[in-house]
């Protein structure tokens, strides 16, 4: 059975508990590995050799520190298919996807903040009076990244990226279900020539290593992907004691369906904006909101489709619905389906658990459609964060958006329509940080990413990452 280690100061070590836990492949509901259960111990040994190697790191070059992410992106993409299938095995998601997303993204993250750190600039400004300003960009120092299991590469690597790029040193934990990745990434950035200390990965539970991580003063900032009430229970930590913090959290988002929409090409997305990843994506459409006139039409066609979706083998190339990431998810979101029926839902396909021949004992579901009346209903304004959606019809725009802004999330929201005036309309009111139109999923490394309300605080990606993982001080000089 595979043994996975911590990453310290680049060697592989065992937790100073000695003791482990037990991972499990979705796809056969069987243990497969087993993984560090750190504590407080093993982040300050990894805190320690964070503090040691920052000096020498942050003294670096944007680019000497190019020079080695690229090296870094350039491994991970020779190593695509081996990713790949660790990815499949530890999250349950089909090989393929895998292949198409989550490893290339990992790719591009490094190559993107390798990049960016050679061209992200501070400013100044001349004063009247024969003065002027100008702004240093420092890197912080030991910063604290923690990433969720349903993109595990993908998601590691775009919190870690940016901040070493921009000179930190990082005590990072993936999510204790998918840790497969993560664990190759320390011999990969060891054979790139990252020093020893820059990067430490620290395994293990989220009350255990995590919150020793979000506790442990010397980590000056806190850069997290999950739940929001996780979210809450770290800025009730970190806040008081002054870190900067980056909370992505939940969503429940919206997809808005015009009459005068590219009826086929939104079709054929929203299925996938539905059930991609078994619909384990926090930017994943989860209600579904259909003006009236195409309503019937649309809710004919997308149950059509959505049974037409192959469910099984991760790792058959035909898959499009892997298994659900652990037995204890696949049975919250199977309590979600449950409740529907009970507030009056209606399913019009899916709902049931799958047995797959092979892999009789995995986490499988189908995915599953529901036709709601009320958008104040439990599974309308809760995340499930599974393969369910609901869908709803609505008459005018004013309701379309009262629908969308009505839970306590904001992070994504897709809206399909050929008209531009409804276009800006719409996306200067519906409350979410990420408005596609006639798209989904459709991201640009550079643009700012993140929600509102309780979908989380503070932006990611380009150059707003870097100036996370930097801290601005101003400099005036008077001059004669």
């Amino acid at each position: 059975m595979l043994k996975i280690q911590n990453f310290i100061n680049g060697e592989l070590v065992n937790p100073a508990s000695g003791e482990y836990l037990d991972n499990f492949d979705p796809s056969i509901g069987e243990i497969y590995s087993s993984i560090p259960n750190s504590d407080e111990r093993d982040v300050t040994n990894a805190v320690e050799a964070a503090k040691a190697a920052f000096p020498a790191w942050s003294s670096k070059t944007p680019e000497e520190r190019h020079d080695i992410l690229i090296a870094v992106s350039k491994l991970i993409e020779s190593d695509l298919d081996e990713l790949a299938e660790a990815e499949s095995i530890d999250n349950g998601k089909p090989k393929s996807l895998a292949k198409m997303v989550d490893i290339p993204r990992a790719v591009s993250n490094f190559k993107f903040y390798g990049t960016a750190a050679m061209h992200f600039a501070s400013e100044s400004h001349q004063m009247v009076g024969e003065a002027i300003n100008y702004t240093l960009r420092q890197p912080i120092g030991v910063v604290g990244c923690i990433s969720p299991w349903n993109l595990p590469l993908y998601l590691f690597t775009w919190k870690i990226a940016p901040a070493i790029a921009a000179g930190n040193t990082v005590v990072a934990k993936p999510s204790e279900i998918t840790p497969l990745t993560a664990f190759l990434l320390g011999e990969i950035c060891t054979e790139a020539g990252l020093p020893k200390g820059v990067l430490n990965i620290v395994h293990g539970t989220g009350p255990s290593a995590g919150q020793a991580i979000v506790e442990h003063k010397n980590i000056k900032a806190i850069s997290f992907t999950g739940g929001t009430k996780t979210g809450e229970n770290i800025a009730r930590t970190a806040a008081p004691m002054f870190k900067k913090l980056s909370l992505e959290l939940g969503g429940k988002n919206p997809n808005l369906i015009f009459a005068d929409c590219d009826y086929d090409k939104m079709l054929e997305t929203t299925v996938r904006s539905s059930f991609a990843n078994q619909g384990q994506i926090c930017l994943c459409g989860s209600r579904i909101f259909v003006e009236k006139p195409i309503y019937e039409k649309f809710k004919k066609d997308f149950v059509e489709k959505v049974k037409q979706l192959k469910i099984g083998n991760p790792f058959d190339a035909e898959t499009n619905i892997g298994a659900l990431v652990s037995k204890p998810h696949l049975e919250k979101v199977a309590l979600y389906i449950k409740l529907a029926e009970k507030e009056g839902g209606k399913i019009l396909c899916g709902g049931n658990q799958v047995t797959v021949k092979g892999f009789e004992n995995g986490y499988y579901l189908e995915p599953t459609v529901i036709e709601v009346y009320d958008d104040q209903c439990r599974v309308n304004q809760e995340e499930i964060f599974g393969p369910v959606v609901t869908i709803m019809p609505f008459e005018t725009e004013e309701e379309a958006l009262q629908m969308a802004n009505s839970v306590k999330y904001g992070l994504s929201s897709t809206l399909w329509t050929s008209d531009l005036n409804r276009t800006m309309r719409i996306s200067k009111e519906i409350e979410a940080g990420i408005v596609w139109v006639n798209t989904w999923l459709n991201r640009d490394l550079r643009t700012p990413f993140g929600g509102m309300k309780d979908s989380g605080v503070g932006r990611e990606g380009g150059f707003e990452a870097l100036r996370f993982f930097t801290e601005a001080k101003n400099v005036c000089i008077k001059y004669e």
